[in-house]
């Protein structure tokens, strides 16, 4: 995947910053976490729907040192949704939006985050 800078829409920028503010936690952080709940939903995003027009991350800064693990999670979520390679980069940002969106209504606090990282499926 080539994609080396993620501009988020206007929408999950905002979302960021408001969970940032409950939370406490760094937007590259709660990205991850969204990321990976996107990833547990059932259905393909949309990335039609999550415009490119606000905050920008570079990707290292997003994934650190995991790189690997997020892109093999989108890999293996490609091949349960059958999709081609092709759609990596654009699929990677709509489950990264997803995410963030839903993470923003899921956290209202720090104990949401604990909350949800034993949630099973």
């Amino acid at each position: 995947m080539k994609l080396n800078k993620i501009i988020l829409s206007k929408t999950a920028s905002d979302c960021l910053k408001q969970t940032q503010g409950r939370t406490g936690l760094t937007p590259n952080i709660l990205s991850r976490i969204g990321f990976c709940l996107s990833i547990a939903e059932p259905g393909i995003p949309d990335p039609e729907l999550y415009p490119e027009e606000d905050r920008e991350f570079n990707r290292y800064t997003l994934l650190g040192e995991w790189d690997s693990l997020y892109i093999a999670l989108l890999k293996q979520r490609l091949l349960q949704d059958g999709l081609p390679a092709a759609e990596s980069e654009s699929q990677f940002r709509a489950h990264l939006h997803r995410g963030v969106i839903t993470l923003s209504r899921l956290a209202k606090s720090p104990v949401d985050l604990l909350r949800l990282s034993t949630r099973t499926n």
